[in-house]
This record gives structure tokens, sequence and C-alpha cells, in this order.
């Protein structure tokens, strides 16, 4: 049992092992056959294409980060609705009512999110 169990597995490991090999001998090869002099201008911090101005450890406006979590409920909205396109034949309506009260609850969030504010910029 255990011998068929390590035979099946087998090739992922090879699988792995050639993926490990052709990364590391990328690097290795980048790191010898590449020109190796960094000067002052390379290895020097910028922004958007130009010298930073302010201290990288300012703190952000909490906006960002909402931005950021709205983006993610939706992304992840989008991700819940691709599988449940391709099995909907299958689910039924019980699956087809689940996944719109999904979304009716995702759609009262949005809406809560537009009237405080969230989405505008000033």
């Amino acid at each position: 049992m255990s011998t068929n169990l390590l035979a099946d597995y087998f090739p992922i490991l090879v699988f792995l092992g050639l993926a490990a090999a052709i990364s590391l001998g990328a690097v290795v090869a980048s790191l010898i056959l590449g020109r190796q002099n960094p000067d002052v201008e390379k290895v020097s911090a910028y922004e958007c294409g130009f010298e930073p101005f302010q201290d990288a450890r300012s703190r952000f406006d909490v906006r960002f980060y909402l931005v950021a979590i709205l983006f993610i409920i939706f992304d992840l909205e989008v991700a819940f609705l691709f599988p449940w396109a391709i099995v909907l034949g299958d689910i039924g309506m019980f699956g087809f009512w689940s996944m719109i009260i999904f979304l009716g609850i995702l759609t009262i969030g949005f809406v809560y999110e537009w009237k405080k504010g969230a989405l505008e910029w000033e």
C-alpha cells in the first residue's frame, strides 16, 4: 500500500525537483553571466521616477486600506461566481437562490459603503 502511494506521488516529486533545478540554474547563470557593477544611482531608492520626499515610515490615509479591502471583497465575489456558473446546472434551484442571497448581502454591503462615502476620494 505505501509503495503504491509513493509511486503515485513520484511524478510530482520529479516535477518539483526539475522546477527547483531549473530555477536555481537560472539564478546561478544570471549571477555568473550578468555584469555585477551596481553604482549609487542604480541602488538608490525612488518613487515613481523621482527621489523620495518623505520618510518611508509615514502614515497612510485610511482610504487606501479601505479601497484595498473593498477590492478584495469584490474580487472574492467574482472568484465565487465562476465555479458557481460552471456547476449551476448540477446544483439546481437551491444553489441558484443561495448565490442570489450571497450576492444580495454583498450588494447591501456595497450600498452601505457607498452611502458612507467610502468610494469618494477628496
